[in-house]
C-alpha cells in the first residue's frame, strides 16, 4: 500500500487487519486517520489525540467529482479551501465511482454515469475534505469491482471512508477519523436507487443499504444494523454524525423532506449520532433540531459535474450551504451556514463538464434567495433559522 498526490510520504503500518496512517502536518488539521472500512474499530485514541478544544466539524454538499479541479483553478477556489480548512474535520459524499483494474460495464444510462479517476480523491483532500461517504446510488456505476476499486483508492490515500466494503459487515462499520480535538466517526447508508446487486451481502462487496420494498417501511433488520453502528461509534467517545444518502423523494415536491426519512433521523440521534446530515436529491431540503442535535436533511451539492444539459435543472440545484458545527463530548454548540452557489456552465461553453458545478461563495441576492429558502423549508419543519442574507447561525437549544 502506498500513498501519492496530496499525501506523498504517509507513513503507513498494516497489522493484523489494521490500517493506521500517520498524514503529514497540514494547517490546523494534524491528524491520524483510522480507516474503519478496511476492517478495524479503533478502541483507544492516542495519547496526543485527547481532546484539547471543541470539535468544529464542517458538512458541505455532496461531490460528484468527475474531473480534478485543482488543473484549472477558479476565482473562489483558494478561498473556499482555506475556509474548510478552519475545522477540525470536513465531511462529503463521493458521489462517483472510482476507475480501476476491476472496473465493469456500465449499470446505467451513460447520461447519469459518474466515474472518476483516483485522483479526484486527492482534489478533494487537498480542497480540504477530510472523510467521505461512500454509500449512495453511483457507487455501483461499474460494478461490485468499481466498488472495491474504490475502497483501495481511498485506503490507499488514507482517507476516512464509510458506506461501502467488502461485505455487509465492512460497508456498515463506522469510518473514523481522530483529530485534536477527539475522535470524529460517521456512519454512512443509502435508501433508494441502489441497483440490483449493488447492496452488500455477507459474500460480496457492496453498498451499506436501508431498503423500503415498494416504497413502504423501511426493512428493519436495516435499520438495526445502522442503529448498532452508531451506538458502537458513539461508545468509543466519539462525536457521531449519521449519513443518508436518500433517493425515496416526496414527488413532485422533491425538496420537502418526508416523514419517514425524519423519523429515521430521529432515531439515529437516539442512538447516539451528533448530527444527522442527507444528501440525494441535488437541492436544498430544510433543517430542524432535535434533542439538541441538528438534522440537515440535504445539502445540495458541493461540486455538481453533471453531463445532463444547461436547463435540465432548475437554479435552486446549483446552490448549497457550509454547514462549521462545534461540539463538545458529542454535545452540539451551534453553527455558522454560508450560503454556496456552482456554475451551471463550464467557463469553455455546455461541453466543457470539467469547469461546471464548481463552488463559489455566494453574495448579493442570490445569498439572500438561497437562505430565505432554507429558512422557509426549515419553517415547515418547525425550526426558526436565523440569518441576516449573507450567512445564518444555528444556536444550540436550551
Amino acid at each position: 500500500m502506498g500513498a501519492t498526490g496530496a499525501v506523498a510520504g504517509v507513513s503507513v503500518a498494516l497489522t493484523s487487519g489494521e490500517v493506521s496512517v500517520l498524514a503529514p502536518s497540514q494547517p490546523q488539521m494534524h491528524r491520524r486517520a483510522v480507516l474503519i472500512g478496511a476492517g478495524y474499530i479503533a478502541a483507544a485514541r492516542p495519547a496526543w489525540a485527547q481532546r484539547t478544544t471543541d470539535l468544529r466539524l464542517t458538512a458541505i454538499g455532496q461531490s460528484l467529482i468527475r474531473y480534478d479541479l485543482r488543473q484549472q483553478p477558479w476565482p473562489d477556489m483558494a478561498r473556499v479551501s482555506a475556509r474548510l480548512r478552519r475545522s477540525h474535520a470536513v465531511f462529503s459524499n463521493l458521489e462517483v465511482a472510482i476507475r480501476g483494474q476491476r472496473e465493469g460495464a456500465p449499470t446505467r444510462a451513460l447520461e447519469t454515469l459518474h466515474v472518476a479517476d483516483p485522483a479526484v480523491i486527492d482534489c478533494l483532500r487537498d480542497l480540504g475534505v477530510t472523510a467521505l461517504s461512500t454509500s449512495n446510488n453511483h457507487a455501483f456505476d461499474v460494478g461490485t469491482g468499481g466498488i472495491i476499486d474504490a475502497i483501495e483508492a481511498l485506503e490507499a490515500r488514507a482517507m476516512p471512508y464509510a458506506g461501502t466494503g467488502l461485505d455487509l459487515e465492512r460497508a456498515a462499520r463506522p469510518g473514523v477519523q481522530e483529530t485534536r480535538a477527539g475522535r470524529f466517526a460517521f456512519v454512512a447508508f443509502a435508501t433508494g436507487f441502489v441497483r440490483e446487486g449493488g447492496m452488500a451481502t455477507a459474500e460480496r462487496a457492496g453498498v451499506n443499504e436501508i431498503r423500503r420494498p415498494g416504497d413502504g417501511d423501511l426493512v428493519e433488520e436495516d435499520v438495526t444494523r445502522i442503529l448498532s453502528a452508531i451506538s458502537a461509534a458513539r461508545a468509543t467517545g466519539a462525536t457521531v454524525l449519521a449519513y443518508q444518502h436518500n433517493h425515496y423523494w416526496e414527488r413532485p415536491n422533491i425538496e420537502r423532506t418526508p416523514s419517514w426519512q425524519r423519523a429515521l433521523a430521529r432515531r439515529c440521534i437516539d442512538a447516539g449520532a451528533s448530527i444527522f446530515v442527507g444528501h440525494g436529491p441535488p437541492l436544498l431540503h430544510g433543517f430542524e433540531l432535535y434533542d439538541g442535535a441538528p438534522l440537515f436533511y440535504c445539502l445540495g451539492s458541493f461540486i455538481f459535474q453533471t453531463k445532463k444539459e444547461e436547463g435540465e435543472y432548475g437554479a435552486p440545484n446549483w446552490e448549497s450551504l457550509i454547514v462549521e458545527g462545534r461540539f463538545r463530548d458529542g454535545r452540539f454548540l451551534g453553527a455558522e451556514v454560508t450560503p454556496v452557489v456552482l456554475n451551471d456552465m463550464g467557463v469553455g461553453g455546455p461541453e466543457d463538464l470539467a469547469t461546471r458545478g464548481r463552488p463559489a461563495f455566494s453574495t448579493g441576492a442570490r445569498a439572500r434567495q438561497t437562505l430565505e429558502r432554507v429558512e422557509s423549508l426549515s419553517a415547515d419543519l418547525g425550526y426558526a433559522f436565523v440569518h441576516n442574507g449573507r450567512r445564518g447561525r444555528i444556536r444550540m437549544a436550551t
